[in-house]
């Protein structure tokens, strides 16, 4: 993934926790406002049976207008034409208020005409029985535009709005923590993300590097193998040719490895040409017959494609079908018996490689196209590798547009089969 889409996704992804934080924001404070309207409803609907209570008992009429006035967010003010008895005043408000469903502390105070004073009355707790401490700073100011009133203040509002709300504010805690798994994701991915490329960075750097011992030790190599006096020598002879096989071999690996890093760059172009897989099979078969012979193993052709031209890049085609064939030879126990075969199917080449060696096992089938994985073998390494091969085989098919099947049985065999486009 390029870094412009990255960054595009970034954008992408913060305007919209940006947008889901504006409308659950907006949601929690519109409930605030609903609750706390509910709740200033329901004391004023008690307040005024508090009222009308009071004037029944004392035979009085309730003023026409400001009956109750909200002084503040918690604080109530109630206007009443006669004297109030504390007691009275009390047991009326408990009994509205709990028929009201307002369990909710409150303290009560009134004021006194004689002295013009407010007296505090009680403070009345539905969770403790604890008796709160009145400061003088804590008594609300007088109001002067009424002569017999009380005022109720309610100091555990807040928290009684926020408990209706509790649905609200545990969803909204579940958005949080989904908004901070989301950004610590993203941190992550862009930390693996760094450090993937400093690693191929490294990689590509490093097998650069190897490019010129590995073509001096192969001039180095060609110069021991001309030399007449390493012809004579079978000894030398034989260490010369190991030289420049395993060179020949690290050379291959790190070819592979610059090919893949490409290919993750997407920088990576296939010139393809016209080319007779027969042919190709051929001399792919005739190298391979060098390594089947030191372990008593055949290969055998069924080319019976009428069609078998087909528009691909030569250099990965050869080293797609070098690798399966080596694969098809490392990984057998025995005799390795490695069958190749071409058939038509509609507009494609139908290439399968079968072999009779250790197999996969089904459920590290659909692994072992991944990038590094190699099948697990215990402590045993009889087979040397980088895991490396297959998705190699598995990218170069993928940039040709052809399709790669995979069938194995362990201790039976495998068969890979890649379905090659023909020439337009």
């Amino acid at each position: 993934m390029s870094n412009n889409t990255i960054r595009q996704l970034i954008i992408l992804g913060a305007l919209a926790i940006i947008g889901i934080m504006t409308v659950q924001s907006y949601w929690v404070l519109r409930s605030w406002d609903l609750k706390e309207e509910e709740f200033n409803q329901a004391v004023y609907i008690a307040l005024q049976n508090v009222a009308k209570d009071l004037a029944k008992l004392n035979e009085s009429v309730l003023p026409s207008q400001n009956l109750i006035l909200q002084r503040a967010t918690n604080y109530f003010e109630v206007n009443i034409n006669d004297v109030i008895d504390a007691n009275t005043l009390q047991y009326y408000l408990q009994k509205e208020f709990e028929d009201a469903a307002l369990n909710v502390d409150f303290e009560y105070f009134i004021y006194d005409c004689s002295s013009k004073r407010m007296v505090y009355g009680d403070y009345i707790s539905y969770s403790t029985d604890e008796e709160k401490e009145i400061k003088e700073e804590d008594v609300p100011r007088i109001n002067d535009e009424f002569i017999y009133y009380f005022g109720v203040r309610f100091p555990g509002k807040s928290s009684a709005v926020i408990s209706q709300m509790r649905l609200s504010i545990v969803f909204s805690v579940i958005l949080l923590l989904a908004i901070l798994f989301f950004m610590y994701s993203i941190f992550i991915i862009l930390r693996q993300k760094r450090l993937s490329e400093m690693q191929k960075d490294f990689i590509n750097n490093m097998t650069h590097e190897f490019k010129t011992p590995i073509s001096t030790i192969k001039i180095s190599a060609d110069v021991f193998l001309n030399n007449p006096v390493i012809q004579e020598d079978k000894r030398l002879h034989r260490y010369a040719n190991i030289i420049k096989e395993q060179n020949h071999r690290l050379n291959n690996q790190v070819e592979k490895v610059l090919q893949l890093a490409r290919i993750e760059r997407e920088n990576f172009s296939l010139n393809k040409e016209k080319i007779d897989v027969h042919e190709l099979l051929e001399s792919i078969v005739q190298s391979a017959e060098i390594k089947l012979t030191e372990k008593n193993g055949a290969i055998s052709c069924f080319l019976e494609a009428k069609r078998a031209v087909v528009e691909a890049d030569r250099l990965h085609l050869t080293n797609v079908l070098d690798n399966l064939v080596d694969n098809a030879i490392k990984y057998c126990k025995g005799k390795p018996e490695i069958t190749l075969i071409t058939a038509d199917y509609g507009n494609q080449i139908n290439l399968s490689i079968s072999d009779n060696g250790i197999g996969i096992s089904p459920e590290h089938q659909g692994k072992v196209f991944n990038k590094f994985y190699r099948v697990p073998t215990g402590n045993v390494h009889n087979v040397k590798g980088f895991g490396l091969g297959l998705f190699y085989i598995k990218n170069i098919c993928d940039a040709h547009g052809w399709r790669l099947r995979l069938k194995s049985t362990p201790d039976v065999g495998t068969t890979i089969t890649m379905s090659i486009n023909r020439q337009p």
